[in-house]
């Protein structure tokens, strides 16, 4: 059995660590709340864009002359982006995106292809570096509080890649928030924009649910619609912009799911170190029973000794 002193500072230092995972879970339900609300600022701008583009590429015609739009007849090159988190000590965050991308790697080359990947937060670049897999792009020192100079930067970054050929098609992983104890993992299509799908638990319901359209969408979808400029010409103008907010998007759901699970680890680091303290405890008084009752053992074994 360890000692009263031994027990006194394991319990110190517990009780150093309940304070620190307390205050970082304090500070990540503070940063909470405004991630959760620029999300949802966002969301309306972001499906009005979506939608606007596919009517703008359905009237364009069928092969638009658009080079973020050309289907390639064969993909020799995935490009990859995977948004994880600068810092750790939240979970699971960013090992499911990880893992996500490897399969996603994984998945790349038996369709015979190569995954290029373009990583976003330093726990995503070290752990491909780790395992030597290589990094076409790293962006980092921004996912707790991304802009949206950052997602444009990202989003024509891929642009150029896909329409200079370096990749022939552009796919997004990230971490979707639902709540703070609820994190999915979203897999997007972003180029080609006839292949742009998302996939992961809930894109369904989402897809569903956006696919809703009002009576006067339904209006207008019957009308005649007249581009200025034309349709094919806003398109040029519209598929970087509809890169940028998904990337965009992408970057603020990230940023708010990695609070949510640090705010969720640290919670349950500090009640699994209070039930530590009081198990210390217990143990630090059984400590200083045994240790009462040993000096009592002495003082009887001496006085008889005595008498």
């Amino acid at each position: 059995m360890a000692s009263q002193k031994e027990v006194k500072s394991r319990i110190a230092s517990i009780k150093n660590i309940n304070k620190i995972t307390r205050a970082m879970e304090m500070v990540a339900a503070a940063r909470l709340r405004r991630a959760e609300q620029r999300i949802e600022d966002l969301r309306p701008y972001s499906e009005g864009i979506r939608k606007l583009t596919r009517t703008a590429a359905a009237h364009a015609g069928s092969i638009p002359r658009v080079p973020a739009m050309e289907e390639r007849e064969k993909v020799e090159t995935v490009g990859v982006v995977l948004v994880t988190g600068d810092r750790g000590l939240a979970g699971a965050f960013n090992s499911n995106i990880i893992r996500e991308g490897m399969r996603t790697g994984q998945r790349v080359r038996e369709e015979g292809a190569k995954a290029s990947y373009s990583v976003v937060g330093k726990k995503g670049v070290s752990a491909l570096t780790f395992r030597k897999q290589e990094i076409a792009g790293a962006y980092t020192g921004f996912t707790d509080r991304p802009a949206f100079a950052d997602a444009r930067e990202i989003g024509e970054a891929m642009t150029a890649r896909y329409v200079d050929g370096e990749v022939d098609r552009v796919e997004l992983i990230y971490n979707r928030f639902v709540s703070p104890l609820t994190q999915h993992v979203w897999r997007q299509t972003l180029l080609p924009l006839q292949q742009a799908e998302v996939i992961g638990e809930g894109a369904e319901a989402e897809a569903e649910a956006e696919a809703e359209v009002s009576e006067a969408e339904r209006f207008q979808a019957k009308s005649e619609w007249f581009f200025e400029p034309e349709a094919e010409e806003l398109l040029t103008r519209l598929i970087p912009e509809y890169v940028t907010i998904s990337v965009y998007r992408a970057l603020l759901e990230s940023a708010a799911s990695e609070l949510g699970a640090r705010m969720t680890a640290m919670r349950n680091a500090a009640e699994n170190a209070e039930s530590i303290m009081d198990d210390l405890t217990l143990e630090m008084n059984r400590a200083r029973q045994a240790e009462i009752t040993q000096e009592i053992l002495e003082v009887v074994g001496g006085a008889e000794a005595l008498s």
